[in-house]
């Protein structure tokens, strides 16, 4: 259920018209709350004028700049669905989201021109942002349109999944129909969990076009706060903006946190972190080490959650609680753990996670196997993460169902290997996969990033294997180590397995 809970964007727009809504950390430029109503107003009206009408779709393929806010909040004012798309995509990946969520319109920049001409089939259905009209945007070609009255209701984001296991998924929520200011349980959430009003200034590291980075920033605007935009994550460029910016709020997830702890110790020692007051992460498995040595430096600020697009459910873990609970993501009363037959498990036993509640109503886009697939008799859903609880009720994630090896009958989760690898004084990043063995079907393969200086070599390779079976079973041992320059990660910290696993696919058995 939501609730009418002004002041929103139009409010602040009038409260205090050079309020600054936006900050590009690269060259300064501001967008102010004045500018941010009107011009996404404006873009509403033209998108209406062009026939995109309540309950359309429109693509949004844009780098990190003030142009992604405008078209989100133009989409999100007019009751559209809008889906950001990751920019680092194929043509052809593109092309698919694209056709497959419907979308009439695709909202682009002069940076990705090429890429989105090539992933339209009509040059008419781009439009991009340059100079031109209030908004910024225009048809290829066109001038802009002018704007046209729309009723103001609440759209909805539809992302896609990330594609690691066969084609990406939308993730569509059902429009609510409210006016548009209706505040959902989201912004709730960022009130309750991370302190945002109108004096929040929310630093903003990753790329929009992921679901928690956009939500936490238009969370952000709603409030009457100041977004600090990144156009790229660069550790030392972050701990900057911290200080000069006085930086309230930060996502940072856990690579990246990896990097501003690899920054020079007499760096880190002296920079004034003092504003920070939230440095929040999820998405990607955070490894104990690394969150306890980011708080013995910023203190106890560090916030989890665990949650998903598809807004199934949610747990979440403030510093002091997770130091008395280290590694877990949380605890509710919605979360269930369930076995192999569908029977509910007791606390310590691992199995499938289950969220017995549902936040907001959602389905797969096009794929109704795999909307039903997520949910069971019960009603409840998963998102296919494996966990288990402990007597208090903490959740603690072991791995995805996906990427569970079995190797001679026996199940064995990856993550707890990596979180294990990345404790080695000489690597930096670690992943762990399964790969064909003859005899038992699958054996533990990892693939590291090493330090900067560490020998990448056999004599490494055999230390590293004796270090993990002086810690781990032996079946969890990896058989082998490959080294590599870096990991197929997504700017999120999510660590794209499919890829890897692709690469040793057909690889010949040892």
């Amino acid at each position: 259920m939501t609730t009418a809970r002004p002041p929103h964007i139009d409010d602040h727009a009038q409260a205090r018209p050079d309020g600054v809504s936006l900050i590009m950390s690269d060259d300064g430029a501001t967008l102010t709350y004045a500018q941010l109503d009107a011009r996404s107003d404006a873009l509403a009206g033209q998108m209406r004028a062009a026939g995109v009408t309540e309950g359309d779709h429109v693509a949004l393929l844009l780098q990190n700049c003030p142009a992604f806010l405008i078209a989100a909040w133009a989409c999100h004012r007019s009751g559209l669905h809008y889906t950001p798309v990751n920019w680092h995509l194929s043509p052809d990946e593109v092309r698919y989201i694209v056709r497959d969520s419907g979308a009439k319109l695709l909202l682009s920049s002069a940076v990705f021109d090429t890429l989105a001409h090539q992933s339209m089939s009509k040059g008419d259905d781009v439009w991009l942002c340059d100079a031109s009209g209030p908004s910024g945007f225009a048809p290829l070609g066109k001038e802009p349109l002018e704007p046209v009255a729309y009723e103001p209701r609440e759209g909805a984001s539809m992302l896609y999944s990330s594609g690691t296991s066969g084609r990406p998924k939308g993730i569509k929520r059902t429009l609510s129909g409210e006016p548009f200011g209706a505040w959902s349980q989201s912004d709730e959430m960022m009130r309750a969990l991370y302190g945002y009003d109108s004096r929040t200034v929310f630093l903003c590291t990753a790329p929009l076009y992921h679901a928690a980075p956009l939500n936490f920033a238009m969370a952000a605007q709603r409030a009457g706060a100041r977004v600090v935009l990144m156009p790229a994550f660069d550790a030392d460029a972050a701990l900057s903006l911290i200080e000069r910016e006085k930086v309230t709020v930060a996502w940072l997830v856990p690579t990246m946190m990896i990097r501003m702890l690899r920054l020079d110790d007499a760096r880190r020692a002296s920079a004034d972190t003092g504003s920070l007051t939230h440095v929040v992460h999820a998405g990607a498995p955070c490894p104990v080490p690394v969150k306890q040595a980011m708080m013995d430096w910023l203190g106890p600020k560090l916030y989890e959650f665990y949650g998903a697009t598809e807004g199934n459910g949610f747990t979440a873990i403030g510093p002091y609680e997770w130091l008395t609970h280290p590694g877990s993501v949380g605890r509710a009363a919605s979360v269930k753990i369930v076995g192999d037959n569908g029977e509910e498990l007791p606390a310590m036993k691992d199995g499938l996670v289950y969220f017995a509640t549902t936040w907001n109503p959602f389905s797969y886009h096009n794929d109704p196997e795999k909307t039903a697939s997520a949910f069971n008799e019960h009603g409840w859903s998963t998102l296919g993460d494996i966990g288990h609880l402990d007597r208090e009720g903490y959740l603690y994630l072991t791995d995805r169902q996906s990427h569970m090896i079995i190797s001679g009958g026996v199940n064995i989760y990856p993550q707890e290997i990596e979180n294990l690898l990345v404790k080695h004084h000489d690597i930096e990043d670690a992943a762990v996969i399964g790969i064909p063995n003859p005899d038992f079907g699958e054996e533990v393969k990892a693939v590291v990033q090493l330090v900067p200086g560490a020998p990448s070599n056999t004599e490494t390779e055999q230390e590293l294997i004796a270090w993990c079976r002086e810690r781990i079973a032996h079946f969890k041992v990896p058989r082998s180590i490959d080294f590599v320059e870096s990991l197929p990660r997504m700017p999120t910290g999510k660590l794209l397995k499919r890829a890897l696993i692709e690469r040793y696919r057909d690889s010949s058995l040892p």
